[in-house]
């Protein structure tokens, strides 16, 4: 953070009128200053470079250079700002891989404004913030290595008898695997389990 009082911030969002609207409730808080913005995540690392800001406040859905790669590639850098996920994703994988790729702070896009201006604060002074959706989310549904494993597999199409003999389990054990995941994810056929590991990165995006 810098030594003034002053909180300097990077907003990172495709939307026009969200990331115009943030930026102006923004500049209702006295210690806050909107020192740049960017629509595209690969816009958004020269925005920061270019302003060294205390704080980036990053969407996760961006267009060309993704939200968790803009994280990744922030929290390399020599002296990374604190960075803040504004998302309107309350899936528990989505917030995980957000924390493990270098956020301090994860905020739903229901949230007030006094709740951005509250997260922006404590992950400048160095604190964790998360949105309570966002917290229960992690809590209740991320993944563990294996599900994600058999997750990768059923999206990619194979068989319960083939995903056992790739990982080396039982069928039966994979079919459990698979009713574990519907359960935790409440998706109920394997189109909707496809579409999700697509949106969670963990397949490529032209699978059906």
């Amino acid at each position: 953070m810098s030594t003034t009082s002053v909180i300097r911030v990077v907003l990172i969002e495709d939307h026009t009128i969200v990331r115009q609207g943030v930026a102006a409730l923004l500049s209702t808080a006295p210690d806050i200053e909107v020192v740049g913005e960017a629509a595209d995540g690969r816009t958004g690392l020269e925005v920061v470079a270019a302003t060294q800001p205390d704080v980036v406040v990053t969407d996760l859905a961006l267009p060309g250079l993704g939200g968790l790669e803009v994280l990744k590639q922030l929290h390399e850098r020599p002296a990374p700002p604190a960075c803040l996920v504004l998302s309107m994703y309350h899936d528990g994988v989505w917030v995980q891989r957000a924390m493990d790729a270098g956020a301090r702070g994860y905020v739903l896009k229901g949230a007030q404004i006094k709740d951005v201006i509250v997260a922006i604060r404590l992950v400048a002074a160095g604190g964790v913030y998360m949105s309570p959706g966002a917290a229960r989310a992690s809590e209740s549904e991320t993944l563990s290595p294996r599900e994600r494993e058999v997750l990768t597999l059923i999206a990619e199409g194979h068989t319960s008898k083939e995903i056992g003999g790739i990982l080396d389990i039982s069928p039966r054990t994979a079919e459990h695997h698979r009713a574990r995941l519907m359960e935790k994810l409440q998706i109920h056929d394997v189109p909707g389990l496809t579409r999700y590991a697509i949106r969670m990165g963990l397949v490529d995006q032209n699978l059906k």
